[in-house]
């Protein structure tokens, strides 16, 4: 059989080169935020130095246009024609502000500007020095609100590269707190204590308190065991409402300043939301939970008035707008406001949801901003226009599984040929707490479908998307039921299109890694695997990370109590079994599955003479972040499934 690369080049494929510059090229469109009026929406754009778009560093741009089109309006602290970093635009209640951070003012640090519609000038308010985001502005529009850490040594969140682990380690805890920036004279006060770190908030109808997710201590470790509290404005007095025994995200106050709406559920990362949505009452703490047995994951929310709200949620695979009668509990007050096969992370509602605005991309669609009435969105934005499309056709399919019904995407090759056979590799999302959804312009889907390969990406058990009972479903089972439905997923894809059973390739990062790992141990039915920041031993990786409170959610009790069902799980038990040459990826100073993990995985496959290759990619965290790394990392990535699977 001719080579694969061979038949790809004739076929027209693009290289690697034209791959990694068409991807890097796409814009990242977010911060979605409308005027109170519904009349303007601002957004955020993320992107490189198109003259250099294989070294550039990644840029952001705010931009305000009107929802029913006309020309856009770059919003700057700087000067137009030069790239910075500047995010998080928020107007202001009265629609004639736009609040922004902007680092044009001093390089690599975000501070505060308002931009005024009216005369178009940029006024800074204060001076930061440490992390900065989450900002929005009081009811009253005197004041704005940050989470703020100051003089912070590293990003916030467990995605960053972590601090270096020297002195007397757990003495130094870096706190990110709420604060408030007096307008008039830029005055900053911090609202919550020293020791309490604050993930997400929201203004109380009257201004006079402020909704948080908190907890003491480390903050990234400690997201799953946080409670819900109320803040007074004026004195800094805490107040919890809510303890829950599962992980809760966006705390959102309803227009009467009655309840607290949030999700809630099982979830492996804080940035990763998915769930039910409850309302708590914003005086007694009692909560409801208003889908309860839905078969959707909340992952965002909006009050539209006292007794509806709007959510995105994942729904088998995709994410869609719905809308949600908040007077009755129960399945039946779902209803749906888009139905397409795509993913809107970013989006905004005003006028009781009325007008929304949202980021639309599938895996034939790039991102761009949609806003209109929800029955008649319209695009509004065309700056992913010059996108190209490196993917084959995405089919959705769904199987059975034990007493599930799995779902997951098979993407063709770019230029698929149904007279002819294909390689296929599996790539298994991270989480375990997440879906793999519709994107545009994915790096390792455009590499691999453009280069020949089907590319199958399955949602199991413990995934969002089917209800809270299916997320949970791999609790103190990692690595079985999971397992058994990626399994029988293939075998799916299998009776769906013309795959070669004999060249079948596997990946993945993070739970994804992890699967990789597992696989490694469970099976030779892959003839290759890449294993990227995956953990191979559940009762070292206890004790190595820098987040350990994730795990009792998931393993029902520390290492030190129940050994037995971390071992159980953990690839370096059934190392023996390992016999499919595996590449090995890691970021140096990952907090979230620390390179020990990765270390010991290829240290058994050399002693066991497993073809075994370990990339260190220095000063990175969990999400490699330089754009060297990033292009190194795909270009191994496809130059081993290449070698293996190539014929």
């Amino acid at each position: 059989m001719a080579a694969l690369a061979a038949i790809a080049e004739a076929q027209g494929a693009p290289s690697m080169r034209e791959i990694l510059t068409n991807t890097f090229a796409i814009r990242d469109l977010g911060g979605l935020n409308l005027s109170p009026d519904g009349t303007q929406v601002a957004w955020t754009e993320g992107f490189r130095d198109p003259r250099d778009l294989l070294r550039s560093p990644h840029y952001s741009a705010v931009f305000v246009q009107g929802v029913t089109g006309g020309g856009r309006v770059q919003v700057t602290a700087g000067n137009p024609s030069r790239y910075y970093d500047e995010e998080n635009p928020v107007w202001s209640p009265d629609g004639r502000r736009l609040a922004f951070l902007s680092d044009a003012r001093s390089s690599g640090q975000l501070q505060l500007f308002a931009w005024d519609q009216t005369s178009r000038g940029v006024r800074q308010i204060g001076r930061f020095h440490g992390d900065v985001q989450s900002l929005t502005w009081s009811p009253n529009g005197t004041t704005v609100a940050v989470l703020y850490i100051p003089g912070a040594l590293r990003d916030a969140g467990a995605l960053a590269p972590g601090s270096r682990d020297v002195g007397v380690i757990g003495s130094t805890v870096e706190e990110q707190r709420l604060a408030v920036i007096n307008l008039p004279t830029g005055t900053i006060r911090f609202v919550t204590p020293v020791d309490t770190y604050i993930y997400q908030y929201d203004w109380s109808p009257d201004g006079r308190s402020i909704a948080v997710t908190y907890a003491k201590g480390n903050g990234d470790n400690n997201w799953w065991i946080a409670r819900l509290a109320r803040v007074d404005v004026a004195t800094g007095t805490m107040r919890d409402l809510l303890k829950p025994s599962f992980q809760i995200a966006d705390p959102r106050w309803s227009p009467d300043g009655n309840r607290i709406a949030l999700i809630g559920g099982i979830m492996s990362d804080f940035i990763s939301t998915g769930g039910d949505v409850y309302v708590v009452d914003a005086q007694t703490g009692e909560s409801r939970n208003l889908t309860d047995g839905a078969a959707i994951s909340a992952q965002s929310l909006r009050w539209n008035d006292d007794s509806s709200l709007d959510i995105v949620a994942h729904r088998s695979g995709s994410m869609s707008l719905m809308r949600l009668d908040a007077a009755n509990a129960g399945t039946a007050s779902l209803t749906q406001l888009t139905n397409r096969e795509e993913s809107p992370w970013s989006w905004s509602s005003v006028r009781a949801g009325a007008v929304v605005a949202l980021v639309r991309a599938s895996f034939t669609e790039p991102p761009e901003v949609w806003a209109g009435p929800p029955a008649a969105l319209h695009k509004l934005t065309a700056s992913n226009a010059h996108a190209k499309l490196l993917n084959g056709k995405a089919v959705s399919l769904e199987w059975p599984s034990d007493q599930f019904t799995a779902q997951g995407w098979l993407i063709y090759p770019l230029h698929y040929d149904p007279r002819a056979t294909y390689p296929m590799v599996t790539i298994v999302h991270g989480g375990p707490s997440a879906e793999s959804v519709p994107s545009f312009g994915n790096r390792n889907i455009s590499a691999l479908s453009s280069k020949g390969y089907f590319v199958f990406m399955p949602n199991p058990r413990g995934s969002y998307g089917r209800g809270e009972a299916f997320t949970r479903a791999n609790i103190k089972d990692f690595g079985y039921g999971d397992w058994r439905d990626v399994l029988a997923g293939v075998d799916a894809t299998l009776r769906a299109a013309p795959i070669d059973p004999n060249r079948l390739g596997l990946m993945g990062w993070s739970y994804g890694g992890y699967m990789a790992m597992w696989a490694e141990t469970q099976t030779a039915r892959f003839k290759a695997i890449v294993a990227g920041a995956g953990v191979s031993n559940w009762q070292s990786y206890y004790g190595l990370n820098k987040i350990d409170e994730w795990m009792i959610p998931f393993f029902g009790a520390s290492v030190y109590q129940d050994p037995a069902v971390y071992a159980r799980s953990s690839p370096i038990t059934f190392i023996t079994q390992s016999r499919t040459p595996v590449l090995i990826l890691q970021g140096e100073r990952d907090e979230e599955v620390p390179a020990p993990q990765s270390f010991e995985f290829w240290h058994a496959m050399e002693t066991l003479g497993v073809p075994a290759k370990l990339i260190v990619y220095a000063d990175e965290g969990h999400a490699i972040r330089k754009i060297s790394d990033q292009i190194d990392l795909l270009t191994q990535t496809m130059a081993w499934f290449n070698h293996y699977l190539a014929q």
